[in-house]
């Protein structure tokens, strides 16, 4: 099934009302899968990480929106959620309309169904120039590579131990995304706020803070992760949010000694939302389409997407007895999941940005492990590499050679 297909089933599966629970799931699994591979496949790897973060981008932007229409002045009264559940039509009826129209992913034209005038034609609608000769031949480069390689299961993937070190950064990262506590702030978030000595009902209208810090905090990450890069937004958005978990649970924990540390609480939340939304909202997605090629990048989102809602239920099923058991000391077990994440992260991710995916295999392969050196033949157990044996072996029938001629 190919691309528009896929993203028009997408939004046909989020029209409908009826079953929406389960429907939802469907929906959100394709649109996660589909959609940040489409954008990986359409952009120059100039402004790759950009274009990417348009999903965590447009994420914000529905949490935005639903937080206004969920005021009391518009659909926030019980009589009123029928309406307010119904508002999903309008994107998706507009996304409907328009998705057939958009250009097929050019790589997708190119590398499966070998059509170069439309990859072409794709291309220069996309890039807004004829000339496109530049970005085939690089595609075409890619083909050659993976000649005769047919689409990767995620069995054969997994089997694959050149991909050993994505396979489990993706997961790593994708695992942190669900499980970094992000959850755990918006169920203490109304509390915080009633602490703080607001009116309840202003606290609808207050929320709206955390919505709007959300998509100004994604636009910012977009608009600076080709100059700053993946790898230092993504470690330093887990370090910033250990940094205010602890503190907020100092606050929570400390609230009744002095007023204005309720305020701080506050501060706290946005902060957490904030180092969020610059680098583990969205890089995730980014890199998944980034570190593998087109063969195996969708057994790659598959892996993603089951970590993704595979860590979203375990979070569901265990976070209320967290909370229960520890009570605002929940954050520091969040606190130091995100820690793990940062330090996994900084010991095997390398920086991808304007790369492409020789460099990105080549800067993976100086972070391997001597066992795996050892296993791709570039280790021996006298810790010499293949290399210098060989140089060596080459010397030394140099020197047999000149000693036959001079005797």
């Amino acid at each position: 099934m190919d691309m528009n297909k896929m993203r028009t089933y997408n939004e046909l599966l989020n029209s409908k009302g009826e079953l929406r629970t389960r429907e939802e799931l469907k929906e959100q699994g394709v649109s996660l899968s589909v959609l940040p591979m489409y954008l990986s496949e359409i952009s120059p790897k100039q402004i790759r990480g950009s274009l990417g973060q348009i999903t965590a981008i447009f994420i914000c932007i529905g949490v935005f929106s639903g937080q206004i229409l969920g005021l009391p002045e518009i659909f926030g009264k019980e009589f009123l959620w029928p309406y307010l559940f119904a508002m999903i039509i309008v994107p998706s009826t507009l996304q409907i309309g328009i998705l057939p129209f958009l250009p097929e992913s050019p790589r997708f034209l190119l590398l499966e169904k070998n059509d170069t005038k439309a990859a072409e034609k794709a291309f220069q609608k996309f890039l807004g120039k004829s000339d496109v000769s530049h970005e085939i031949e690089e595609v075409l480069e890619e083909s050659r590579v993976q000649r005769n390689t047919q689409v990767a299961s995620v069995f054969q993937l997994f089997c694959d131990n050149t991909k050993r070190w994505q396979i489990l950064t993706v997961v790593v990262t994708m695992a942190c995304y669900q499980l970094c506590g992000l959850n755990a702030i918006w169920f203490y978030t109304n509390d915080i706020f009633k602490g703080a000595g607001l009116n309840p009902e202003m606290i609808p209208y207050v929320t709206l803070s955390t919505g709007a810090v959300e998509i100004l905090a994604a636009l910012f990450s977009g608009l600076v992760i080709e100059r700053v890069g993946r790898r230092p937004l993504l470690i330093g958005g887990f370090g910033l949010m250990v940094c205010f978990f602890i503190i907020l649970t100092m606050c929570m924990s400390l609230q009744d000694q002095a007023v204005w540390l309720r305020y701080l609480s506050i501060v706290c939340i946005l902060a957490i939302i904030v180092s969020f939304c610059i680098g583990p909202g969205g890089i995730p997605f980014i890199l998944t389409a980034e570190f593998f090629p087109q063969t195996q990048r969708p057994a790659a989102f598959m892996i993603a997407g089951i970590t993704n809602w595979l860590c979203n239920f375990i979070v569901g099923l265990l976070f209320p007895f967290i909370q229960e058991g520890l009570q605002t000391y929940c954050f520091l077990v969040f606190a130091a999941i995100c820690l793990i994440g940062a330090t996994f992260l900084f010991c095997v991710l390398p920086e991808t940005k304007k790369k492409t995916l020789a460099e990105i295999n080549q800067a993976f392969a100086k972070k391997k492990m001597p066992l795996e050196i050892h296993e791709m033949g570039h280790f021996d157990p006298k810790g010499k590499s293949s290399e210098v044996q060989e140089s060596n072996f080459c010397h030394s029938l140099g020197n047999e050679k000149n000693k036959s001629e001079m005797a």
